[in-house]
């Protein structure tokens, strides 16, 4: 197993509004220590946000979880004393002295990690459904979303086109 593929996301938990002090104190501390093979990535989320105050729009960005700091790390006990010990950390995500890595599914959910799925049919490709209700009727692409997996497919039914919104594995191209 590669170094990378033993890396996993955690969660820290932090004193509320010390996201980014204890984010920028992991890196430096990792970059000291030349530790920086087992402390991959930190990651703070955010969101961009509209307020709207007396009719003025002001866009803010605002963290998504206050008071968590997400780092992609190799985790051993000198990785774990080094996060563990840094001042605002109060500790790791899991039970008792043991942190628990966010699964995969978990980690798309918040799209800390992006996976690109290339497909083999484009906008206007004329394909074939091969799951759900509509299994077997032919049709063709009209919008692809690759950040959602989904197409949308314009399908003839009883004399009329009707666009489906599909996953990319309910289709195949023809």
């Amino acid at each position: 197993m590669t170094e990378e593929e033993e890396a996993r996301w955690y969660v820290v938990h932090t004193y509320s509004g010390y996201e980014n002090a204890v984010a920028a104190t992991i890196e430096k501390a990792a970059e000291n220590r030349k530790m920086l093979d087992q402390i991959h990535e930190i990651r703070i989320p955010t969101e961009t946000v509209t307020e709207v105050h007396d009719s003025q729009s002001k866009t803010v960005e605002r963290k998504v979880f206050p008071g968590y700091v997400l780092i992609k790390m190799i985790m051993n006990d000198t990785s774990w004393h080094l996060v563990r010990n840094v001042r605002g950390v109060t500790g790791f995500v899991g039970s008792a002295n043991r942190a628990i890595p966010l699964t995969d599914d978990e980690i798309l959910s918040l799209g800390i990690e992006r996976h690109e799925i290339i497909v083999a049919f484009e906008e206007g490709s004329t394909v074939k459904v091969i799951d759900g209700p509509l299994e077997g009727f032919l049709g063709t692409v009209e919008e692809i979303e690759q950040d959602k997996s989904r197409v949308r497919v314009i399908v003839s039914m009883f004399g009329r086109e009707t666009p489906v919104d599909l996953d990319f594995d309910q289709i195949e191209a023809v």
